[in-house]
């Protein structure tokens, strides 16, 4: 008898709900501070802009070490990062000669075992930044997740 095999949807869905009840926390990257009085969206973006600008870093720290294998998961990272981007009109983004508007702050000593623990708390805290966003904003979320959650069980044991 042929073992019956998971859907990529059914995975995905449970390493999301898995590691959101495990307790996992936010990144370490800083988050912007909201003012009172601003659309609790653009706020969320602005935090979800950080975060990837925090791992796309990372991810370019190990590339920049040798780890070119890492350069498709960085890419898929970017291609968030601009989709993000574009959903903030108005919003100071980097020209390609500088990658950040704003001096990054500094890249902690990573490895892909960091890496891969970075995608698990990322894929499972965007469960949670799920609730009360539009559904256009929920859809790219879930796409985020979904891809981050992936990233989690693909990258390689070592590099």
């Amino acid at each position: 008898m042929r073992p019956r095999s998971l859907s990529r949807r059914a995975v995905l869905a449970g390493g999301a709900a898995a590691a959101a009840l495990s307790g996992c926390d936010a990144s370490d990257t800083p988050q912007p501070s909201p003012t009172p009085s601003e659309d609790p969206e653009r706020v969320l973006l602005r935090q979800l802009i950080a975060d990837k600008e925090h791992t796309i870093a990372l991810y370019s720290a190990l590339i920049a070490g040798g780890a070119t294998k890492l350069t498709p998961f960085r890419d898929r990272h970017q291609a968030h990062l601009d989709e993000l981007r574009k959903r903030l009109p108005g919003e100071p983004t980097p020209s390609p000669s500088s990658p950040a508007p704003q001096t990054p702050a500094p890249v902690p000593k990573t490895s892909v075992s960091r890496l891969r623990e970075a995608e698990r708390r990322a894929a499972a805290l965007r469960v949670r930044q799920l609730a009360g966003v539009s559904p256009q904003l929920a859809q790219l979320i879930a796409a985020i997740g979904a891809c981050e959650a992936a990233h989690a069980l693909a990258l390689p044991r070592s590099t």
